[in-house]
C-alpha cells in the first residue's frame, strides 16, 4: 500500500510538472509571437518612414534647385538682376541672422565667402568654355576673412 501511494504521489507530480510545464511552452511561443509581430510593424513601419523622408529630400532639392534657376534667370536681366540680386542675398542674410542673432554682415560675408570657396571648382566646370573665368579670378572677388579674423 506505502508503494501505490508513493507511485500515485509520483505520478501526480510528474503529471503537474509536464502541465505546468506545457502552459509555460504555450505561453513563451504565444509571446514569442506577439513580439515577432511588434518587430515586424516597426520594421515596416521605419522602412516606409525611410522612403518618405527620401521622397521628401528629393523633392527639396528639386525646389532648392529649381529657385537657384530662377534666380540665376531673374539675375540675368539687365536693371532688373541688380535688384533682385541685392533683394536675394539680403533675404539670404535675414535667414542667415534668424539662426546666429549674434552674427554681424562681415561673419556672414565670411562664412558666404568660405562655402563658395569649396564649390567653386564645381560651380566653374558646369559653365561652358566660352564664359569660364579663371579659378583665381573668382577667389580674388571673395572677401579675405584672414585679414578680418
Amino acid at each position: 500500500m506505502l508503494r501505490l501511494f508513493r507511485w500515485v504521489r509520483s505520478t501526480v507530480v510528474l503529471l503537474w510538472l509536464c502541465a505546468a510545464l506545457a502552459v509555460s511552452v504555450v505561453t513563451l511561443g504565444l509571446h514569442a509571437l506577439t513580439l515577432s509581430a511588434q518587430v515586424a510593424a516597426v520594421s515596416a513601419s521605419a522602412s516606409a518612414a525611410a522612403v518618405r523622408h527620401r521622397k521628401e529630400m528629393a523633392r527639396a532639392v528639386a525646389r532648392a534647385k529649381a529657385k537657384a534657376r530662377l534666380r540665376r534667370l531673374v539675375v540675368a536681366v539687365p536693371f532688373v538682376g541688380g535688384g533682385a540680386a541685392l533683394a536675394f542675398e539680403t533675404q539670404d542674410f535675414r535667414a542667415w541672422q534668424d539662426s546666429n542673432p549674434e552674427g554681424t554682415v562681415g561673419d556672414y560675408s565670411c562664412e558666404v565667402a568660405e562655402l563658395s570657396a569649396e564649390v567653386v571648382d564645381e560651380v566653374l566646370r558646369d559653365l561652358p568654355d566660352s564664359v569660364r573665368p579663371s579659378r583665381d579670378v573668382v577667389l580674388n572677388k571673395l572677401p579675405d576673412c584672414a585679414e578680418l579674423e
